[in-house]
């Protein structure tokens, strides 16, 4: 099917240009600006293509295009009806827009990627990529083969995105979301990983292995610099705070990157996650390229291009050097004022101008900054040009002679001012294989650095000796970032015979080329390098210390490495040795030398040794008696108690450190400090089952007079499960705790939430307190924690009237938890009182009827049948949600942000508890540092509205079913072989034994109650949708 796209719709808009002001340029739908000397033309959008997402130039400059059909649909049934395309456009009079489209190929799973190579298309489809052929010219693919089979498919469908090519010719991609793949790997054990990974292989798809590995949900786009170091865009590589959340990282070889998350347990690190190199906030970063043409001035060549998803930009960077790595200087160079434009790819075009792929309103899947699905809000190509930049002859070499070239022809093109050119004759001189090694050895000796680079390219590319060889020649090379690329071409060969010349880069060498030189070292595994690795490890930047350890890790030669260090070693070398000597798969390091490097002098050391020894929580019988010397220690200070605490902690599964735990509270010998370091230890501990030396000494404590100590050990109670031995008497304890009015309110709540097993009967003046810790006047911490307590508790007939009638006045926030209170109820007087309270609650717009109607099965038929009305009007469907949100929208006028602001930290609506912003306020939900910048005024109204219409990544709610019958709602805060987190509310979290869970299932109402509006005014509303929408820090 073709069309032709109307003229009007892309002709070149022009706007004023001041130097001293980023050019606008005037589109229908929104305006664009660029800095000033650019300009911007429209270059295709519908009909020739709806819904770009991703696309590729090949050989001729005809553009594929993945073209979305706007499906929102969950990924399983995407995967099942395969909506999607990829078109093919031609631009046929060589104006630089695009005339002609044809259906390359249909029935595509959802694309997330697209690279043209080697005259097929390749598409990561999630749980495949897959290559596309036409092999009979007719501009339909007519081959389909599945080229990679990653198996998994999660909600969001992040488990693929690229792929894109290296410039070492290897095929690279991305794997995100966390499910379980499995890597066969010939003669040696299969690779198997529920982390984010950048993967790399070679054309055939042979060779398969992992380049880095991350907790960021989704890594997505892959660059290079010129001399093959690679870069990488991807989103939460840290957890969001303070604005931070995604951006752009060096994507160093063996890297293990953030977020910290359980998937990364088994994975071999160096020390703490890898720097961020860039942090572009909550932008939803996607494509990433490095820009190769002087086009655009020669200030421009080799920066950085992103694509910022939610911020409706691209952005440049400027790489400088920064020790082994890089730091950016980061601009805006493309910015459009539409929230409907979301930016997914960019390409550097053969002509050397830029082509952005703008993919519309439609997608919606795992992304809250795209509230609304908007399948009829289409997408388009822009391409921005230098205004003044001459023209480029034949950008593509089509009038060269591909057909009848030899190597040496095609060499004496490596350095044409053409990169298309360039990637041509690298690419055939690769499948010219060793017929074109001696053409490319002599352009090894050109003085042209460009050709250089790029004969080194193109020789790593071929397999065989003497390709091999000729590398090894420019690792000598004049020009470092020749260099640099042929120590890389070394490391993808592990090539052996090039150790001596890279034990020479690793002394003289700037940080860069020894990080490489160490990486390539290490795939070589040549152990006479090892110590000269350890020496070079005296180095306090973080990336090349990485590296150096990695390589020793990898050569897995623990003697080589014991013999390489001495007892005068600088502290930095000794450090580099444990943590490899450590992570190695036969390092063999015992607990007892490590314990020695715990109480170090030197804090590098100790700070390894305190590294080292949080990994193994198996150590903990042969620490024991450490631990202990360091809990009777006098005159620590706090920073020093706290690593101390985070270190029993993480031991604290071990019988040997639960006993000292438990010794530290029964002896009076201990101060007070280890006392409470004690109790703060166990309540981290994560513990399945509650030890019973454990409770007796809570016990001890409980009936002690110390205020602080008595505090703890209420709140190291509620952290622990219920025990199995001395709950009674627990229990006991706690009550006579809670009935002390003298008390402060937090404690006493605390002790009776900390009850095992909840109240089985609650005193009327205990009953009282909770009642009245309900107002809403209180602080949520207060109400949260008394909604808890009830909730579990076994109330009278007549609490449990007087709570139903109570519901008049609850907030939204303990509505929802309240009601399990009544979940075994039957009486029909109290059924109908709770329903005629919820009736005339302003919270009741909180519930959703699916979540209401469970509490009250156990009434009586007349219960429900009153009832109905109230769940009808819960049951509101997306078109009434939208009419009333636009209802609100048309309402807000003037909201002041000051006011918003004491409205968001306010007990009333309580949006600090969960929220934060800068550094202030809690992590249930997501970071609002810089909400601002990414949602409407709409947007973020829907969301205070109705919060369950969306969720943001890594926030979604899951429902997990145990055996015991129970169904917990909540945010995942870990997700561990033996155990699951849930975050249920404020302050509000459940531990769940893995063995204990019979299901986990993607859940759909948010932990956030909806119904905001119905607690303030419209005018209250107003302020604080202002403050939001002022947060751009």
């Amino acid at each position: 099917m073709r069309h032709a796209l109307p003229f009007a719709l892309c002709g070149l808009l022009l706007a004023s240009t001041s130097p001293t002001r980023p050019a606008e340029f005037k589109f229908p739908k929104h305006n664009i600006t660029v800095p000033d000397g650019f300009e911007v033309e429209l270059v295709a959008g519908p009909p020739l293509t709806d819904r770009p997402i991703t696309a590729d130039f090949d050989e001729q400059g005809r553009l594929y295009v993945t073209d979305s059909s706007g499906s929102n649909e969950k990924p399983e049934k995407q995967l099942e009806l395969k909506p999607h395309r990829i078109v093919r456009l031609e631009d046929t009079d060589g104006d630089g827009k695009f005339e002609k489209s044809s259906v390359f190929a249909d029935k595509l799973m959802f694309p997330e990627g697209c690279l043209w190579y080697d005259g097929s298309v390749y598409v990561s489809a999630p749980p495949s990529i897959w290559k596309f052929t036409d092999t009979d010219n007719d501009g339909v693919a007519d081959q389909r083969e599945e080229w990679f089979q990653g198996k998994t498919l999660t909600g969001c469908a992040n488990d693929l995105h690229g792929p894109v090519l290296g410039p070492d010719g290897w095929i690279y991609w991305c794997k995100g979301a966390f499910a379980k793949q499995s890597y066969e790997r010939p003669g040696k054990t299969p690779f198997v990983t529920r982390a984010s990974h950048i993967f790399r292989s070679r054309p055939d798809g042979s060779g398969i292995e992992p380049v880095l590995t991350g907790g960021m949900d989704n890594p997505v786009s892959v660059a290079f610099t010129a001399g093959g170091e690679r870069l990488m865009t991807g989103t939460f590589f840290v957890h969001p705070g303070g604005g931070q959340r995604d951006g752009i990282i060096h994507a160093i070889y063996g890297g293990v990157y953030g977020k910290e998350h359980d998937v990364l347990d088994d994975h071999k690190r160096t020390g703490d996650l890898m720097p961020i190199m860039t942090h572009h906030g909550p932008s939803a970063s996607t494509y990433l390229i490095r820009w190769r043409s002087r086009a655009f001035g020669d200030d421009y060549q080799d920066n950085l291009f992103a694509c910022l998803f939610n911020l409706r930009k691209v952005t440049r960077h400027v790489l400088e050097p920064d020790g082994a790595s890089f730091r950016t200087k980061d601009t805006d160079f493309f910015v459009s004022d539409n929230p409907d434009f979301h930016p997914t790819q960019v390409i550097e075009d053969a002509d050397g101008s830029l082509v952005v792929v703008d993919t519309g309103g439609w997608y919606k899947i795992c992304c809250p900054t795209s509230q609304l699905w908007k399948p009829d809000v289409l997408g388009a190509i822009y391409r921005v040009r230098k205004k003044g930049a001459p023209r480029i002859a034949d950008p593509r070499g089509l009038k060269l002679a591909w057909s009848t070239m030899k190597a040496p022809q095609l060499a004496n093109l490596l350095d044409n001012p053409r990169p298309a050119v360039q990637d041509r004759a690298m690419h055939q001189l690769g499948k010219l294989a060793s017929e074109a090694t001696p053409a490319l050895a002599d352009a090894l000796k050109s003085a042209s650095v460009l050709k250089r680079l790029n004969a080194v390219w193109a020789l790593t590319r071929i397999e065989g000796d003497s390709a091999r060889a000729s590398v090894r020649a420019a690792l000598s090379d004049a020009e470092t970032t020749v260099r640099q690329a042929a120590v890389h071409s070394v490391s993808v060969w592990r090539d052996a015979a090039a150790a001596s010349r890279l034990l020479e880069l690793l002394t003289t060498e700037s940080a860069p080329l020894k990080r490489v030189a160490a990486e390539a070292l290490g795939r070589i595994g040549d152990p006479r390098t090892v110590g000269a690795l350890l020496d070079a490890a005296a180095t306090p930047d973080r990336v090349l210390e990485h590296s150096l350890i990695y390589a020793l890790t990898e050569m897995d030669n623990p003697q080589a490495v014991e013999d390489g260090i001495r007892e005068e070693s600088r502290s930095p070398v000794m450090r580099a040795a444990l943590i490899a000597l450590d992570q190695m798969d036969h390092g063999g390091l015992k607990p007892e030398r490590v314990a020695n490097f715990l109480v170090h002098g030197d804090s590098l050391l100790k700070q390894a040794a305190s590294w080292i020894a949080s990994h193994h929580p198996e150590w903990g019988g042969a620490l024991a008696g450490f631990f202990r010397d360091q809990l009777a220690a006098q005159g620590r200070s706090e920073a020093e108690r706290g690593e101390l605490q985070r270190l029993l902690s993480q031991f604290g599964r071990d019988a040997a450190i639960q006993e000292l735990l438990a010794a530290t509270l029964r002896e009076e010998t201990f101060a007070k400090d280890a006392r409470l370091c004690s109790l703060r230890a166990m309540a981290q501990s994560g513990v399945k089952e509650t030890p019973a030396g454990w409770c007796t000494a809570l016990l001890s404590v409980l009936s002690g007079s110390d205020v602080d100590l008595r505090r703890q050990a209420v709140t190291t109670a509620r952290a622990l499960p219920a025990p199995k031995q001395g709950a009674a008497d627990l229990g006991a304890a706690l009550l006579r705790v809670a009935r002390d009015v003298a008390a402060a309110a937090e404690m006493r709540l605390d002790a009776l939430a900390a009850v095992p097993g909840g109240l089985s009967a609650v005193e009327p003046d205990l009953f009282d307190f909770l009642h009245a810790s309900l107002d809403a006047a209180k602080p949520v911490a207060i109400r949260s924690s008394a909604s808890s307590v009830l909730a579990r508790a076994r109330l009278s007939a007549g609490q449990l009237t007087t709570l139903a009638e109570s519901f008049k006045t609850v907030g939204p926030l303990e509505i929802g938890r309240l009601l399990s209170a009544f979940d075994k109820a039957t009486d029909q007087a109290l059924g109908l009182t709770l329903v005629d309270s919820l009736k005339q609650c302003s919270a009741a717009s909180a519930l959703r009827a699916e979540t209401l109607m469970p509490h009250l099965t156990n009434f009586p038929s007349v219960v429900q049948q009153k009832a109905d009305d109230l769940l009808a009007s819960l049951n509101t469907d997306a078109a009434e949600q939208n009419a009333h949100v636009d209802e609100l929208l048309a309402a807000l006028k003037d909201g002041d942000i000051r006011r918003g602001q004491a409205i968001f930290n306010s007990e009333k609506t309580a949006c600090s508890a969960c929220h934060a912003i800068g550094y202030l306020g809690g992590n249930n939900g997501p970071d609002l540092t810089r909400i601002g910048q990414i949602r409407t005024e709409r947007d973020l109204l829907e969301a205070v509205v109705y919060p369950s219409a969306s969720f943001v990544r890594s926030y979604e709610p899951m429902v997990v079913a145990t055996k015991a019958g129970e169904d917990y709602s909540g945010v995942v805060r870990k997700d561990a072989p033996d155990e699951v987190v849930l975050a249920t509310g404020p302050n509000a979290e459940v531990r769940l034994a893995r063995a204990d869970i019979v299901e986990m299932r993607p859940g759909t109402v948010s932990i956030m109650p909806q119904g905001l509006d119905e607690q303030l005014t419209k005018q209250e509303l107003a302020d604080l949708i202002a403050f939001l929408r002022a947060t751009r820090w």
